[in-house]
């Protein structure tokens, strides 16, 4: 089974210049596997950095979230400044707890901004008082201060932001997934331009192959020159598909704490080695699907 892969593999990087002049160098074919295979790396390129940054970006706030909780203070009026105290000092005894603190009135404003506008007046109106609680390594036990609370500050609320990094972790995993589904669609888009290709090629030299086999070649030899000249093809465009992908995303603004998601889009670190394993998928891909197709039309050309 091995060999029956291996042996066309190496034909291909050895090369036959007689066997090439089967496949026409240009025309149709030609441009059409280059086209495709450089759309389809270009694609390829920005669904990896989409799904690499989308990872990213929920992961850090899932991280962020994680290593904070909020606590929220509602009382009457005269009894708030005293469930805080209360509350805090349940805090400096609770073991997992690195630091809390009150937000100012300045921080809950800037909070509130986005959606009452600059002007809102916190002194007019019952604002709850919150509580930042930042943990440590080891974490808190939430139930158990849930239940201190509610025995020293009744009008505290605890919320360790659970129910809002389970949705992010759930967006990142589907993010990745749906990054990996489109890949491999391209990946199939690609084959599929290929074989098309490679058959309008083998339609094209019939009576060329035809005169191969009256002098004595073999389905293996006429099989291998259109294999290697279509690999190489869609090696080439691909690579410069990733390329000119690559500098897009280069190009693209750096990310930045308000720019969102599109600031983030690109590589970090050792995942700008990732697009460069595109331009070999697809000549992989190539390989697979000429060789399948070659080997096919050839029989149905006997």
């Amino acid at each position: 089974m091995i060999e029956r892969y291996l042996t066309p593999l190496l034909a291909l990087i050895g090369g036959d210049a007689q066997a090439d002049r089967v496949v026409p160098p240009t025309g149709f074919t030609a441009r059409l596997t280059l086209f495709a295979s450089g759309a389809m790396a270009f694609l390829a390129v920005f669904a990896l950095a989409l799904s690499l940054a989308t990872g990213r970006l929920a992961d850090r706030w899932g991280e962020a979230l994680a290593q904070s909780s909020t606590i929220r203070v509602s009382a009457p009026d005269g009894q708030v400044e005293q469930q805080v105290l209360a509350v805090m000092s349940v805090l400096e005894t609770t073991p997992g707890i690195a630091n809390a603190r009150v937000l100012t009135d300045e921080e809950q404003r800037a909070l509130l901004e986005p959606w009452f506008g600059p002007d809102l007046p916190l002194d007019t109106l019952p604002v709850p008082k919150l509580i930042e609680v930042i943990e440590d390594a080891q974490g808190y036990d939430a139930d158990g201060l849930r239940q201190r609370l509610a025995g020293e500050a009744p009008g505290a609320v605890l919320d360790d932001h659970t129910r809002w990094r389970e949705p992010l972790v759930r967006a990142a995993s589907r993010l990745r997934g749906l990054g990996a589904i489109s890949i491999v669609l391209i990946a199939a888009t690609t084959g599929a331009m290929i074989t098309l290709a490679a058959n309008a090629a083998l339609a094209a030299n019939s009576q060329v192959i035809h005169v191969l086999r009256l002098v004595g070649a073999k389905d293996s030899y006429i099989a291998g020159a259109f294999v290697r000249r279509f690999t190489l093809r869609a090696l080439a465009g691909a690579a410069i598909g990733t390329l000119v992908g690559m500098v897009m995303i280069l190009l693209l603004p750096s990310a930045d704490v308000g720019g969102g998601f599109l600031t983030g889009l690109g590589f970090r670190g050792w995942h700008w080695a990732l697009p460069l394993a595109i331009p070999v998928l697809a000549a992989l891909v190539a390989f697979a699907a000429t060789r399948r197709a070659a080997l096919v039309t050839l029989r149905e050309l006997s």
